[in-house]
């Protein structure tokens, strides 16, 4: 009897929806307004013509990546199982060909990284970041002590100590619910518990944006950002 009870009782948790939502979306960025791409001003772009600068680099906007999206704050309680936490908290940054990859990690807080050298080259992993400082040393390959617990949220900008343009950032977050946009912008946070919240867009080189969004009990809520140089104060 208290067998039937039991298969009876789990058949109607079987049959309830789950309530949580969906959070999809575009997030691009784009150029100061009133400064066109051949440096602005009134020569039309005629010095960028000259020999003096012809050959500095501009910003291309509409090929920006490494757009971060997520959720700011806690979302319920962090210390209860969620279905959008990853079961080994651990991820990678490879080393290769004097590159950083990815060059942009979202991870959450407790996430510890590796950071395997598949050089035949030294390297020196190292951040002097407030959330978190450290230095791995010369190595090559991937020495099981070359690892990082990220335990503070925040933003971490790591190098190599021997090669200048070796440079990569943990976005170390306080949940698991962000995620990084495709190369078309796209991105996609599931299994979101319902409720109202503050949804941020984040990219290295340009101010943040944030939306109030309410996600519902199941369902998907769409939300696009446009990250330019904003809202900044005047000097």
């Amino acid at each position: 009897m208290k067998g039937s009870i039991f298969a009876v009782f789990m058949a109607f948790l079987n049959v309830i929806p789950a309530f949580a939502g969906t959070i999809t979306g575009n997030v691009h960025a784009e150029g100061k307004a009133g400064v066109d791409n051949g440096g602005g001003g009134s020569d039309g772009g005629g010095a960028y013509a000259s020999r003096k600068y012809k050959f500095v680099p501009k910003v291309d906007y509409s090929n920006m990546r490494d757009f971060v999206v997520y959720l700011e704050g806690t979302v319920g309680t962090n210390s209860e199982p969620s279905t959008n936490v990853v079961v080994v908290n651990t991820k990678r940054i490879a080393q290769h060909g004097a590159v950083f990859s990815p060059h942009v990690l979202p991870v959450m807080v407790g996430t510890t990284v590796e950071w395997p050298n598949d050089d035949d080259i030294y390297h020196n992993v190292f951040s002097m970041s407030d959330a978190k400082q450290f230095d791995l040393g010369l190595y090559k390959g991937n020495p099981p002590d070359k690892r990082v617990t990220f335990n503070q949220a925040g933003r971490v900008d790591v190098f190599c100590s021997i090669h200048e343009n070796m440079h990569c950032v943990v976005l170390v977050l306080p949940n698991s619910y962000f995620a990084t946009a495709d190369e078309n912008g796209d991105f996609k946070i599931p299994n979101v518990p319902p409720g109202t919240y503050k949804l941020k867009a984040w990219h290295e080189r340009l101010p943040a944006d944030e939306q109030e969004i309410t996600v519902p009990t199941n369902g998907d809520v769409k939300v696009d950002f446009t990250l330019t140089i904003k809202n900044l104060p005047q000097y």
